[in-house]
């Protein structure tokens, strides 16, 4: 069977922003899926998810999940930057290995940046490592128009640099 006939079959991608306690598990799997992630940067996914379970929106985390039938295949975080005006963060963005190419990351990114240019806009940043094992990502945020703010050498270990992408998020008229 093709992957376009067994694509046609399977149930459609929703997507929702009100995070519930089930999501822990499911974001785990999700997560541990990922070959990229090492296990700390797992913990901290499911920390950012947990925080905003405990306290809300005041947790400054805000989710998009991504579900096919009752499969979670990706989701993303961001949240406004502390004391800054109109500047927000990307801090999670994943898809299961197998819904990769099918534009669920794109659609992820963009409900996220339609969000804050609802909120009155700003600008977007996205952290990211330099490891070869992050070349896609840097490719995928290119894409989507986002380009290379920083470069802080060495950040997370020595020959692994952080990397910073930007865009301009802004109000649609």
């Amino acid at each position: 069977m093709s992957a376009r006939a067994k694509n046609a079959r399977a149930p459609a991608v929703r997507f929702r922003t009100r995070p519930r306690a089930g999501d822990v598990e499911a974001l785990r799997a999700l997560v541990a899926r990922i070959d990229a992630f090492s296990a700390e940067e797992c913990a901290v996914a499911s920390e950012l998810l947990e925080e905003r379970l405990a306290r809300g929106v005041r947790s400054g985390y805000w989710f998009i999940f991504a579900e096919q039938g009752r499969e979670l295949v990706g989701y993303c975080v961001f949240g406004p930057v502390p004391m800054t005006a109109a500047s927000y963060d990307l801090y999670w963005i994943a898809t299961a290995p197998h819904a990769e190419g099918r534009g669920i990351g794109r659609r992820l990114l963009e409900l996220a940046e339609q969000d804050i240019a609802r909120r009155g806009g700003g600008r977007m940043y996205i952290e990211t490592s330099s490891r070869a094992a992050y070349a896609r990502t840097r490719r995928f945020y290119r894409a989507a128009g986002y380009r290379q703010a920083a470069r802080l050498r060495d950040f997370y270990a020595p020959t692994d640099d952080k990397i910073v992408f930007e865009k301009v998020v802004a109000p649609r008229d």
